[in-house]
């Protein structure tokens, strides 16, 4: 094999590994994205890291009232923030200890990410939600209905500005492909109910 043909091949090689890595270079760089948008609950577990600072690393949980502490910079309050504006509070705050410091802040657990699914249902319980989950989503993760499940007559019960809401839900809309805008995306401490 001449050595041009080796030459060619080689970097064909190349091109090809480096096309096959983008696509996972690309789903960082989203899965980035949305944990920066991440809207923090009370129960998850953060880690923060200073660049350079080693005593500041640490795994720090939100507490019920939304708050957490963190060295030299006092009480933060993350409930309903995304991780972006929590870092950039933290980075300004720790601006004035630490000449520009790096901050990264990380959802170890999103345990305060939960919705309960109750009744006619496989597995009735807590989910803990990773991304956005939806109702019919959070349905297949319990298991599906029971036999004796009144699909038509489901409910989301939601709490808004200290009100209890009943959401309506039909799955047979939903089978059908109608009205499909009732498939809402669940928030952290919806309950949906199967009678």
């Amino acid at each position: 094999m001449g050595k041009t043909l080796r030459h060619v091949i080689t970097w064909h090689i190349i091109g090809l590994a480096w096309f096959a890595l983008l696509p996972a270079a690309l789903a960082d760089s989203h899965s980035a994205k949305v944990l920066d948008d991440y809207g923090l609950n009370p129960g998850d577990l953060l880690g923060i890291t200073v660049w350079k600072e080693p005593d500041l690393a640490r795994q720090t949980l939100v507490l019920p009232d939304g708050s957490f502490t963190f060295p030299l910079v006092g009480d933060v309050e993350a409930a309903g923030r995304s991780v972006a504006e929590v870092r950039t509070e933290l980075t300004e705050r720790l601006n004035n200890y630490i000449p520009e410091p790096v901050v990264t802040v990380t959802v170890e657990q999103a345990l305060g990410n939960k919705v309960f699914v109750l009744g006619q249902v496989g597995r009735s319980g807590e989910i803990i939600v990773g991304s956005q989950l939806d109702i019919t989503q959070a349905l297949a993760i319990a298991g599906g209905f029971t036999p004796f499940a009144q699909v038509n007559d489901i409910s989301v019960l939601r709490r808004v500005d200290g009100n209890l809401l009943s959401i309506p839900f039909r799955y047979s809309d939903i089978e059908k492909g109608k009205r499909l805008n009732q498939n809402i995306l669940l928030q952290p401490g919806d309950v949906v109910i199967v009678p």
